[in-house]
C-alpha cells in the first residue's frame, strides 16, 4: 500500500472500466477476427492460411505440404490464437459441400456432409487451388498495404488483391459481439456479369442487377423456393432464403413409389436430416414410409425413401418439407467491413466497393509498372549513351585508379546519373556486339511504348475500367461453371414477371412424368426427311408425350386425364438443358400417381369472353367460360366430369364463334360450328361431338382458320397437309370423314392440327429425336391420300408428339 501513496492514483469506477473494456475487446472481435472485408471478402484467419501457404510454396503448382506445418507458419508469424482454429478454418475452405469456390486444395480425410470431421492436422495434406492465385496475383506490385504482424517482426497485407470477387462468390459467415454476419455464395459467371453491367452504367438499378445475379447458388445445389426473399436481401441487406432438396419421384420393380433425394439445402447435416425422417416414421408422424437407406457414394447424393403401394408420394414429400431439413431457410445479414467499419450491405453496395477496390488495385499495379519502366529506360539510356561513345568510356575507366575515380568520371565526361555510371561499369563486354545493341534498341522502344500506354491508363479512368473488365471476363473463363442452385418461384410471389425476360419457351413432358423448359432457340430449322436433334436424356421405356411453345410469362394450365386441371406460371418450371431429364411433375403439381397430363394450355389471363373447349378419348366434347377456372388452388379443379371409362384427350381456348375439328387414331375426323355445343358449368359432363366407330378413339382437337390447311402426321413420319376448304362442314355427333387413307406403311394418325403459313412444326419421336421444319416444306394434296416422308426415323421407332413454332423472325430460322 505504502508504495501506491507515492504515485498518482486516478479513481475509476468499476462500471466505466468495464464498459471501456469490453468495447475495445468487441471491436478487435469484430474488425481482427469474425467479419470480413468487403473488398476481398476474406477474414484474417483465411487471408492469413493463403498468405502464408503462398510464402512457403504451397501453390497450386507445387507438390502438397502437410497440413500441420501450414498452420504452425501461419501461428508462429501471423496469426497467435489456437492452432484449431486455423485448421478447422482451412479445412473448411477445402470442403466442396461448404465452400463454393474451393480455395484450398485439400488431400486426405477433410471430413463430410455428414458432420465428420477431417483428419488431424499431421495426416493431411494441402496446398492453394487455382482460383486461390488470382487472390493473390500482384500482391508484389505494391497493389495493397502491408501492416506489421502481431509482434512487429514480420508484414503481412491488410487486404488482398483480389481479383475474384470473393465475398459474394464464397459467401460468409460468422458471429461477431452484438452483430452477426452470413452471406450466401454466388455463381462466379453472373457476379461478373453483374460486375460488368455496373462498369457499362454506374446508375444501374438493383432490379436491373438481379437480371443477371438471379439469387444465391449453393455448393450443394438443391432448389431455392421463392424469390421475395432474394429481392429483399439483394435491396435492404436482410432477408430469408427457402432452401428445398432435389427430389423426384418413381417406381420401383414392384410398382411401387419411392422417393429420391439427389441434393439437399445448404450447411444441411445429411446424416441428421435421415436420422430425423427416421424419427418420425418412428413416432406416426408420418405414415406411407417402409424403408429409408443412403446410396450416396462418391458420384453424389442420394437418399432413397420407399413407400407403401397406396401412399400419395407428393403428400409425403410435402410433410418431408414441412417437418425436417429437406427444406430449410437461410437467414441473409450481408454484413462486411467497409473502412474497417461494420456496415450492412445491399448487392449494389457490395459490388460497388470491390469494384472501387478493384480500381485502386490495378491503379497501383500501373504506378509501380510505370516506375518499373521508368527505372529501366533510365539505365537502358545510360547503356545507349556508354555504347555510343565506347571509345571514351573505355578509355575513362582504363585511366581510373579505382572504381570510385571510374564513376565520377563517367558521371562528368558522358553526363550520366549515378544509376547510369553504375550500370555501366557493371555492364559485360557482350553487350557490345551488333546483336545485342539491337536487343537494346529494340528494349528501350518497348520501355517507351509501355511508359506512354501506363500513362495513359493513369490519366483514362475508362480505359482502367476496360482492363479491369477483360481480366474480370477471363476469370470468368477460366473458373466459371453452370449454376447449381435452380429458383424456383413461389405462388405467393408478385412482380415477378419484371425480373424475368419475356422469352420463348419449349416446355416437353414425358410418359412417365417429367417436365422441363428450354429456350426455343435451341431448335434451328432443318429441312423436310431431317434426322432431327437428341431433345433429351430419357429414362427406360419413357417418351415425350407433350411439347408445345409458350412465353415465361403465361400461365400454363394443365389438365390430366381424370379431368382435372392445375395450373402454374411457366417461368416456375425449372429450365434445363436439352440432354436433361427434366424435373418430375408430381413435385410441381398435385396430382395422383395414376393421374397423367393430357392437355396443356397457355394463357395470359383468364377473359371472361373465352371459353376452353374440352374433348374426351370417347367423342365427348364440353365448352366452359375461361373465367370459371381461374383459381390459385394448388390441388387444382374439376374441368370435366368423366365417365369411368373415358378421359380427357384435348384442350382448346376459343371465341365461342369458331369452327371445331376432332380427329381420331383411325384417321377420321369430323368439323362442326362452336355454337353447336352450348356453353355449359365447369364441373358437366358434355356432348357428344362425334359417333366413334370400332376400336376407334379421338386424338386431337383444334379450331378451323380461313386460308389455313390442316396438318396431319402419322406414327411412322408421313405427314401432308390439305386445305380446310375439303373439309366439309357437318353437325354435331356425326360420323365424319377419312381425313388420311391408313395403311401399313403410314400407321395410326398422332396428330392433327390447323397451320397457317409461316409456321413451324416441331415433332419429337419415342427414341427422343426432334426436328423442327416450315409447314411450308410439307406438300399440300387431297385428303384421301397416304401424305410424304416428314421425319427419317427407324423401324423400331415411332412419332408420338407434335407441336407448332411460330417463327418470330428470319434469323432465327437461318
Amino acid at each position: 500500500m505504502e508504495s501506491f501513496t507515492h504515485g498518482k492514483i486516478v479513481p475509476i469506477t468499476i462500471e466505466t472500466e468495464m464498459g471501456k473494456s469490453y468495447i475495445d475487446y468487441a471491436m478487435s472481435v469484430i474488425v481482427g477476427r469474425a467479419l470480413p472485408d468487403v473488398r476481398d471478402g476474406l477474414k484474417p484467419v483465411h487471408r492469413r492460411i493463403l498468405f502464408a501457404m503462398n510464402d512457403i510454396g504451397m501453390t497450386a503448382d507445387k507438390p502438397y505440404k502437410k497440413s500441420a506445418r501450414l498452420v504452425g507458419d501461419v501461428l508462429g508469424k501471423y496469426h497467435p490464437h489456437g492452432d484449431s482454429s486455423v485448421y478447422e478454418a482451412m479445412v473448411r475452405l477445402a470442403q466442396d459441400f461448404s465452400t463454393r469456390y474451393l480455395l484450398v486444395d485439400g488431400h486426405g480425410n477433410f471430413g463430410s456432409i455428414d458432420g465428420d470431421s477431417a483428419a488431424a492436422m499431421r495426416y493431411t495434406e494441402a496446398r492453394m487451388s487455382k482460383i486461390s492465385n488470382e487472390l493473390l496475383e500482384d500482391i508484389n506490385k505494391d497493389t495493397v498495404d502491408f501492416i506489421p504482424n502481431y509482434d512487429e517482426s514480420l508484414e503481412e497485407p491488410a487486404v488482398f488483391p483480389s481479383k475474384i470477387p470473393t465475398l459474394l462468390i464464397n459467401g460468409s459467415s460468422g458471429i461477431a459481439v452484438g452483430m452477426a454476419t452470413n452471406i450466401p455464395p454466388h455463381n462466379l459467371g453472373e457476379v461478373i456479369d453483374a460486375i460488368e453491367a455496373l462498369i457499362d452504367n454506374e446508375n444501374i438499378t438493383i432490379d436491373e442487377l438481379m437480371t443477371h445475379v438471379k439469387g444465391p447458388d449453393f455448393p450443394t445445389g438443391a432448389l431455392i423456393v421463392g424469390i421475395q426473399g432474394i429481392g429483399q436481401a439483394y435491396k435492404t441487406g436482410r432477408g430469408s432464403i427457402k432452401m428445398r432438396g432435389k427430389s423426384f419421384i418413381e417406381q420401383n420393380k414392384s410398382g411401387k413409389d419411392r422417393i429420391i433425394v439427389t441434393e439437399i439445402p445448404y450447411q444441411v447435416n445429411k446424416a441428421r436430416l435421415i436420422e430425423k425422417i427416421a424419427d418420425l416414421v418412428r413416432d406416426k408422424k408420418i405414415e406411407g414410409i417402409t424403408g429409408l437407406r443412403d446410396e450416396s457414394a462418391r458420384e453424389g447424393i442420394r437418399i432413397v425413401i420407399e413407400l407403401k403401394r397406396d401412399a400419395n408420394a407428393h403428400v409425403i414429400l410435402n410433410q418431408l418439407y414441412k417437418q425436417t431439413q429437406l427444406q430449410d431457410t437461410f437467414g441473409v445479414i450481408n454484413l462486411a467491413l467497409v473502412d474497417g467499419k461494420p456496415r450492412v450491405l445491399n448487392l449494389k453496395q457490395m459490388l460497388f466497393y470491390y469494384l472501387e477496390h478493384q480500381k485502386e488495385v490495378y491503379t497501383r499495379r500501373t504506378k509501380f509498372d510505370l516506375r518499373k519502366a521508368e527505372e529501366r529506360a533510365h539505365i537502358v539510356e545510360g547503356l545507349r549513351k556508354a555504347i555510343r561513345d565506347i571509345d571514351e568510356v573505355i578509355r575513362i575507366i582504363k585511366s581510373s585508379s579505382d572504381v570510385k575515380t571510374a564513376r565520377q568520371s563517367l558521371m562528368g565526361k558522358i553526363d550520366l546519373s549515378e544509376l547510369q555510371a553504375n550500370a555501366i561499369l557493371e555492364m559485360r563486354l557482350s553487350k557490345l556486339t551488333g546483336l545485342e545493341r539491337d536487343k537494346l534498341e529494340e528494349e528501350y522502344k518497348d520501355l517507351l511504348a509501355k511508359i506512354a500506354y501506363y500513362k495513359e491508363i493513369l490519366a483514362d479512368e475508362s480505359l482502367l475500367l476496360s482492363i479491369i473488365k477483360t481480366d474480370l471476363l477471363e476469370v470468368k473463363r477460366k473458373y466459371g461453371d453452370e449454376r447449381r442452385s435452380q429458383i424456383f418461384p413461389d405462388e405467393e410471389d408478385f412482380e415477378i414477371e419484371d425480373l424475368i425476360a419475356e422469352e420463348d419457351v419449349v416446355i416437353t413432358i414425358t410418359h412417365t412424368g417429367y417436365i422441363k423448359r428450354m429456350a426455343a432457340s435451341l431448335y434451328r430449322s432443318q429441312k423436310r426427311g431431317g434426322k432431327g436433334v437428341k431433345a433429351l436424356t430419357k429414362k427406360t421405356e419413357d417418351f415425350v408425350e407433350h411439347l408445345f411453345v409458350a412465353t415465361t410469362h403465361h400461365y400454363l394450365l394443365f389438365f390430366t386425364n381424370k379431368g382435372k386441371v392445375l395450373r402454374l406460371k411457366v417461368h416456375q418450371i425449372p429450365e434445363s438443358s436439352r440432354q436433361a431429364k427434366g424435373n418430375a411433375i408430381v413435385n410441381l403439381l398435385n396430382i395422383s400417381k395414376d393421374e397423367k397430363i393430357t392437355a396443356v394450355i397457355p394463357i395470359r389471363e383468364y377473359d371472361a369472353d373465352k371459353y376452353l373447349l374440352v374433348a374426351t378419348k370417347n367423342g365427348i366434347v364440353k365448352k366452359s367460360s375461361l373465367d370459371a377456372y381461374d383459381s390459385p388452388r394448388k390441388d387444382g379443379l374439376i374441368a370435366v366430369n368423366l365417365d369411368e371409362d373415358d378421359e380427357l384427350i384435348g384442350v382448346r381456348l376459343t371465341t365461342g364463334h369458331e369452327d371445331i375439328i376432332l380427329g381420331t387414331i383411325k384417321g377420321i375426323s369430323i368439323r362442326f360450328p362452336e355454337e353447336e355445343v352450348r356453353p355449359m358449368g365447369r364441373t358437366t359432363r358434355g356432348v357428344k361431338g362425334i359417333t366413334l366407330g370400332k376400336d376407334d378413339e379421338i386424338i386431337a382437337l383444334d379450331i378451323i382458320k380461313d386460308g389455313a390447311t390442316v396438318l396431319v402426321i402419322s406414327e411412322h413420319g408421313f405427314g401432308k397437309r390439305t386445305k380446310v376448304e375439303e373439309y366439309r362442314l357437318q353437325g354435331r355427333g356425326g360420323k365424319g370423314s377419312k381425313t388420311i387413307a391408313q395403311s401399313n406403311r403410314n400407321g395410326n394418325l398422332v396428330s392433327l392440327m390447323v397451320v397457317e403459313p409461316g409456321d413451324d412444326i416441331m415433332t419429337i419421336s419415342m427414341d427422343g429425336q426432334m426436328i423442327r421444319l416450315p409447314i411450308s416444306d410439307i406438300s399440300v394434296i387431297g385428303r384421301v391420300t397416304q401424305g410424304v416422308c416428314v421425319m427419317n426415323i427407324p423401324e423400331e421407332d415411332k412419332i408420338v408428339a407434335v407441336a407448332r413454332v411460330l417463327i418470330k423472325d428470319d434469323e432465327e430460322e437461318e
